[in-house]
């Protein structure tokens, strides 16, 4: 991943956590402008740095390089949702999924 692309994908994923890039940069031990170079495809992070910009976003690194994942805790409160959910329930929703999944993006309903 190039260095503007991997700072655009730093800045959604901070964005969803309503977390400055100079409180994340304090956060981290840097500089008030370290996660805005990186944010402006300027540098990269140490890997070390990375794993842990990772945990305060509260992500894994593969769901930071996975772009289709928009909302990864999204996904972890619909998989905690369907845990409380008896096998009826659980076919529902998956019923749901599966129409919604085969529907086109764009249509609308009216």
């Amino acid at each position: 991943m190039h260095k503007a692309a991997f700072g655009k994908r730093l800045y959604e994923l901070r964005q969803k956590t309503k977390m400055s890039a100079r409180d994340l940069s304090f956060s981290l031990g840097q500089s008030a402008s370290y996660i805005n170079k990186i944010e402006n495809g300027k540098s990269y992070p140490s890997m070390q740095r990375f794993f842990e910009i990772c945990d305060y976003l509260n992500i894994t690194p593969h769901e930071f390089f996975d772009e289709n994942r928009s909302d990864p805790e999204a996904f972890r409160e619909i998989i905690q949702n369907l845990g409380r959910m008896n096998g009826e329930q659980v076919e529902a929703v998956r019923s749901i999924a599966d129409q919604l999944a085969h529907t086109p993006k764009n249509r609308t309903r009216r």
